[in-house]
């Protein structure tokens, strides 16, 4: 410890993910002189094309929209001030049950195996102190995520290491706070579009009751970048519906980031709320 920084390791998905999942834990640790990496599984080419464009539309090139996505994702880690960034650069699957799920390439036709053993190459050299991904069904069902959570744990197997290891995840509490601000009218201010209240019926369900989740970081300080990091995803605001809110209710909304602790070899009680307790 005494000859390297304390250091994070958030794996993610797409390029966006790490925004909207961790930016505010990454742009906090990264204040507090923490050395945080972000491996980023695919190239994104299964989102929107400039203009909105869909994928499998006229003018959908996925491989203009993976370069247009790093650009991107590079400008949010710039914000997020992320010391490290490491691209596995796999194809995006799109959603479950797409064409592209089975593409050559393709992340969730990737052998875990495969995707495993050049994780486990990042973490050899990083050495991180603290790993975080999403759990078993990534968060909300898609591939991609799902293979994230997969490589992860079986990286974890192949390195001699001991980081304390968390799954991202939202209380239930805050789900149905988001519902309730979906179905407000959108006359504050700070609110730059109103939400259709249809919107708020189908959330979908995610998270945990809240007493069920062990570790609770509160990023308020870092809101405004955790926004930002949000919208330097330009390409993909159409789907990036956080970003109607703006910076204030946004960051009243989102301002703790929560998880669950599930390996830890610190002791640290639970509830915490630092990702790095025990480990300073």
């Amino acid at each position: 410890m005494a000859d390297r920084p304390l250091t994070l390791m958030a794996v993610h998905a797409h390029p966006d993910d790490e925004a909207s999942g961790t930016g505010g834990v990454l742009a906090r640790y990264a204040a507090e002189g923490i050395r945080t990496v972000l491996v980023t599984c695919t190239d994104g080419r299964c989102g929107d094309g400039p203009g909105g464009v869909k994928p499998g539309e006229d003018g959908h090139d996925p491989a203009a929209v993976a370069v247009m996505r790093r650009k991107e994702l590079e400008a949010s880690c710039e914000v997020l001030e992320v010391g490290h960034l490491e691209l596995l650069e796999y194809a995006d699957s799109g959603m479950m049950g797409w064409e592209s799920n089975d593409a050559p390439g393709s992340f969730w036709n990737t052998p875990v195996a495969d995707g495993a053993a050049r994780l486990a190459e990042l973490m050899r050299h990083y050495q991180p102190d603290v790993v975080v991904t999403y759990d078993e069904n990534g968060f909300y069902g898609h591939p991609d995520h799902i293979q994230a959570h997969r490589i992860t744990v079986a990286a974890l197997e192949l390195v001699d290491l001991s980081p304390k290891v968390y799954w991202t995840t939202v209380p239930h509490s805050a789900v149905r706070r988001f519902g309730e601000v979906m179905r407000e009218s959108g006359s504050d201010g700070e609110q730059t579009e109103p939400v259709e209240p249809v919107e708020a019926a189908e959330l979908p369900e995610i998270g945990l009751p809240d007493e069920e989740i062990s570790t609770w970081v509160d990023t308020t300080a870092f809101g405004g970048r955790k926004f930002d990091a949000l919208a330097a995803h330009a390409s993909q605001g159409d789907n990036i519906f956080f970003l109607r809110m703006g910076k204030e209710r946004f960051t009243e909304l989102m301002g703790v980031e929560t998880f669950v602790r599930v390996r830890d070899t610190t002791g640290a009680a639970l509830p915490e709320n630092d990702l790095f307790a025990g480990l300073r």
